[in-house]
């Protein structure tokens, strides 16, 4: 390898994008750099799978550019050079390449965009930064969208998205059958006896980054077979997983993309996140792929499925995305309810009595994996009931997923789920008792409390922590008016029963660990 060269390129392990016009032609004069380091291995307990698969992209990505001819630079994290840190480590390569300029795409998290603005202010040769070239929308479009209105709503962001990408749209401005959201229709429960689809699975071998983390102590959470790995690590693997979901999973993916099933981990999902979100794929070629898709057969893919689809990319991911620059770094800190229990230690090993809880959180150890409804609604719904710090629901979430990135993590956890932003990205509390769960799954069928009580020692504690968590908030919800029927409905309860439903909820928060 050269030892000079006039520039140095940094690529984060979420930057993995070939279609970057970084690299459209090879210079000999640029070097790009990629580095595993212990500053982003420890700041949360990442999934095994998770730090794998992240190592095992990115050495692939490195691999695949110095093929093409880039002058590429992997750095291990078990190299004696290694300073476990970004800036340090690229200090030492500025001085030993005799760099002129450091360069960088935009990180999506806010840490490491302070962090390297920073490095940036302290050298001595130029710097600059580059769009990374992924997003349908830039940082700040969000935020400009909404700055002289009065609400930040999902839906208006979302079909403005849809006019000006013109997707799903009609003569400019009207949705496709004269309709925007096809979110009723998407609401089934898996009928008995149906099999969806197996998964498509991938055998990617990462023993030698498995061996590189254990060898380091990085301490992680849940389970792998690294002969074995599932996940998509490079473009071509992300290509066929989203192929076979637009050819397999597509023309059911809406109608149950809320359902949960015992023994069903992915159903119709497409489990391109981690794809994305490490930039191996764009957004735009997945909702295009589905588009030509539907396109092409317009019976076998009802617009409701396709429509889903696409709201939860072009809509909601850009959505998240946007809330998160406009509200860092506050948005970290907020609190609304200022619930401060710690997370029960079940959510570490899914060793609890409560069925639907040891259902999605023993698929999210096993798989590093769990569908939308599964964390909102299952794992985040109780912790929301129950009154867990948010720090501590952020600092699961962001570790046990495989797709988790702050950017897109804290926004649907402490935002969607926790509701401690106090109504910045939903407009109410996600809460619901057994019922719900009952109707969008299997999981209350054997399970040890019933999903019709509400006080005694077999009541499912969703019920009673349901109506505990509404009249402890009562201040700060009951002019909610999409709350107004569940305040009507507690204050028509007769005063034996609510004292017997606060006991009841009183006696799971004391024994959380127990449940």
């Amino acid at each position: 390898m050269k030892q000079k060269y006039q520039i140095l390129r940094l690529i984060l392990g979420d930057q993995l994008n070939l279609k970057h016009s970084w690299f459209l032609n090879a210079d000999p004069a640029i070097l790009y750099v990629m580095m595993e380091v212990k500053t982003e291995t420890d700041y949360v307990w990442h999934h095994i799978q998770k730090a794998c698969a992240f190592f095992a992209a990115m050495e692939n990505f490195a691999e695949t550019i110095s093929n093409k001819g880039f002058e590429t630079l992997y750095l291990h994290l078990d190299h004696p050079d290694n300073r476990q840190n970004f800036s340090d480590n690229l200090n030492e390569l500025i001085k030993k390449y005799q760099i002129e300029e450091f360069q960088y795409q935009l990180p999506d998290e806010y840490r490491l965009d302070q962090e390297l603005k920073g490095f940036c202010s302290g050298l001595n040769i130029s710097s600059c930064s580059f769009n990374s070239e992924h997003f349908y929308t830039t940082r700040t479009e969000l935020a400009d969208f909404f700055a002289d209105r009065k609400e930040i709503i999902m839906e208006s962001f979302y079909r403005a998205m849809r006019i000006k990408h013109h997707v799903l749209i009609h003569h400019d401005h009207d949705p496709e059958a004269g309709k925007w959201n096809f979110d009723a229709e998407n609401r089934k429960k898996l009928p008995k006896n149906h099999k969806p689809n197996p998964p498509l699975l991938f055998d990617n071998d990462v023993r030698q980054p498995y061996e590189r983390l254990l060898k380091a102590g990085v301490k992680t959470i849940g389970k792998i077979e690294p002969e074995y790995l599932q996940w998509p690590v490079n473009r071509k693997q992300s290509l066929k997983l989203l192929h076979y979901f637009c050819e397999n999973c597509l023309p059911l993916f809406g109608t149950f993309q809320d359902a949960m099933q015992t023994n069903e981990w992915a159903l119709y999902h497409s489990r391109l996140s981690f794809s994305m979100n490490t930039k191996l794929i764009s957004p735009v070629e997945v909702v295009n792929a589905a588009l030509a898709t539907w396109e092409k057969d317009k019976k076998s893919i009802t617009l409701n499925q396709i429509e889903g689809f696409i709201r939860q990319i072009l809509g909601w991911r850009e959505y998240m995305r946007g809330i998160y620059w406009m509200k860092m770094p506050e948005f970290e800190s907020l609190n609304y309810f200022n619930h401060q229990r710690k997370l029960p230690a079940w959510y570490w090993t899914g060793e609890t009595h409560m069925n639907c809880l040891k259902q999605a959180i023993s698929q999210s150890l096993h798989h590093a994996y769990a569908h939308h409804i599964q964390r909102l609604m299952i794992t985040g719904n109780f912790a929301l009931l129950a009154g867990i710090n948010p720090d501590e629901v952020d600092f699961w979430y962001l570790g046990i997923y495989i797709d988790a990135i702050q950017w897109v993590e804290i926004t649907n956890t402490r935002g969607m789920s926790q509701y401690a932003d106090g109504g910045i990205t939903g407009s109410k509390p996600y809460t619901a008792s057994a019922n719900y769960i009952h109707k969008m799954s299997n999981y209350c069928e054997g399970c040890k409390y019933d999903r019709n009580d509400k006080v005694g020692d077999n009541a499912c504690p969703f019920n009673s922590l349901y109506w505990d968590f509404h009249d402890r908030h009562r201040d700060k919800l009951q002019h909610n008016h999409r709350l107004s029927m569940v305040y009507r409905l507690w204050d028509k309860m007769n005063h034996e029963l609510k004292s017997a439903v606060l006991k009841r909820a009183n006696y799971c928060l004391t024994n959380l660990d127990k449940l």
